[in-house]
């Protein structure tokens, strides 16, 4: 990045911070509280065709919106992560959206301008995650004899051979800097495999991503179900592993809402954050798993075979690599219990500081300003009260503490330049 490029992030990111504090200290404690109704009986949602978009979908099929007055929802498909993204900064006013299913780092890039159109910054919030775990890195057929698993480095020579041969070793994510893109890298570089320099890395749409291993575009990628599922179905490739086997119980996409709408409607942004959350409690129930992929797979929502998504979402994987078949394991979609509902902090400091891992974001921007304007998790816990959540699933701070990865390294929230020196295989020094 150069040093333009990062004054133009950090002024950004300053502006950013400045304005959203405003606007914070504008709304009155308990103000969600105060009133009859919502200010508005209309929101506009996106979403992408993954499992993880399940608490909107349902909150819709549901009438959960409805119960909570919000009687005009609409939860509208995007095509890709871009067209989110151009969505969002257009806002529903300019026929945009108001709030999206949506990659956790994406509202920090927008609200940056990092990602936006001439960098337009956009301010935007999170005020919840909506699920942890559940999304595949898969490989293309070629590789079944390799041994791949979570472990990448038996790809380490065959993708090297690849390239000895003059073929391009292509790996797919579905949006520069977001979750994808950081599970695919860190699972690369912990095999050893550098994602910069040994393996060419591309965007591609989530739907899209079966197809183009079919034709051979691709090695392997990272995406959100029921497209790892429906690809082993096809029997075009395989699943090397489920992303919770690299950072067991790992957040994953985020309900992001432009900031002004919130701000200019705060009742009706608590009435559709208590109507995602309810739907979340539905989405984590087992007897509801069936009839969740039902819903989802229809023709408006997803258009694919409910049997592409009906077992991954209870655990049942699988791998399709000719031997690994699990029933009922942990590596199912977690949507509200627990605390997975909870935006922690210290998670969405992770992705900042994995972005800073790749260059993505300057190494000494302030990613905890950015996250004290960005992330609304004092909205979550007033919500939280409101539908009356089991104090089990509020946690008690805005870290979860330190996490574990596979490899055996240690993310402390306290000591991210700590954590970012002891990884090998990175841009920043």
């Amino acid at each position: 990045m150069t040093t333009l490029r990062r004054r133009q992030v950090l002024k950004g990111a300053t502006a950013t911070a400045g304005l959203l504090g405003a606007a914070r200290a504008a709304l009155p404690s308990g103000v969600f509280a105060q009133g009859t109704g919502p200010e508005t009986r209309q929101v506009k949602l996106g979403f992408i065709a993954l499992t993880d978009a399940s608490p909107l979908i349902i909150a819709k099929e549901r009438k959960l919106f409805d119960k909570y007055g919000i009687t005009d929802a609409e939860v509208a498909k995007q095509a890709s992560w871009g067209t989110t993204r151009d969505n969002l900064v257009l806002g529903s006013g300019a026929g945009g959206i108001d709030g999206a299913h949506i990659l956790t780092p994406k509202p920090y890039q927008i609200s940056m301008g990092t990602t936006t159109a001439e960098n337009k910054p956009v301010r935007m919030y999170i005020l919840c995650r909506l699920n942890l775990d559940c999304q595949a890195i898969s490989v293309a057929k070629e590789y079944k004899g390799t041994g791949v698993t979570a472990n990448a480095a038996p790809l380490k020579e065959a993708f090297a051979k690849k390239k000895a041969a003059g073929k391009e070793v292509k790996v797919a994510m579905t949006f520069p800097g977001g979750t994808h893109d950081m599970w695919i890298r860190y699972w690369l570089a912990a095999g050893g495999i550098d994602p910069d320099k040994d393996v060419s890395t591309i965007v591609v749409p989530p739907p899209q991503m079966v197809a183009n291993m079919k034709v051979g575009n691709m090695d392997a990628f990272c995406v959100g179900e029921p497209w790892g599922d429906q690809l082993v179905h096809q029997d075009i490739g395989f699943s090397a592993c489920m992303t919770g086997e690299i950072w067991k119980r790992h957040p994953e996409k985020s309900l992001g809402m432009r900031a002004d709408w919130v701000d200019r409607n705060p009742k009706a942004a608590m009435a559709v954050l208590m109507a995602v959350m309810e739907a979340q409690q539905w989405c984590d129930r087992m007897e509801n798993k069936e009839e969740l992929a039902t819903i989802i797979a229809k023709r408006q929502w997803f258009n694919t075979p409910a049997s592409d998504i009906n077992q991954r979402i209870k655990g049942n994987i699988d791998y399709g690599d000719g031997g690994r078949k699990v029933t009922g394991s942990d590596q199912l979609m977690t949507f509200f219990k627990d605390g997975a509902s909870y935006p922690f902090q210290s998670h969405e400091l992770w992705f900042l500081t994995e972005n800073q891992r790749w260059g993505k974001l300057p190494a000494d921007l302030d990613t905890r300003a950015i996250i004290a304007k960005v992330n609304r998790e004092d909205l979550w816990r007033e919500a939280a009260k409101n539908i009356s959540a089991a104090e089990a699933d509020i946690p008690k701070s805005t870290s979860r503490g330190k996490e574990t990865f596979f490899d055996g390294k240690v993310f402390d929230p306290a000591d991210p330049k700590g954590y970012l020196a002891s990884l090998q295989i990175k841009k920043v020094a």
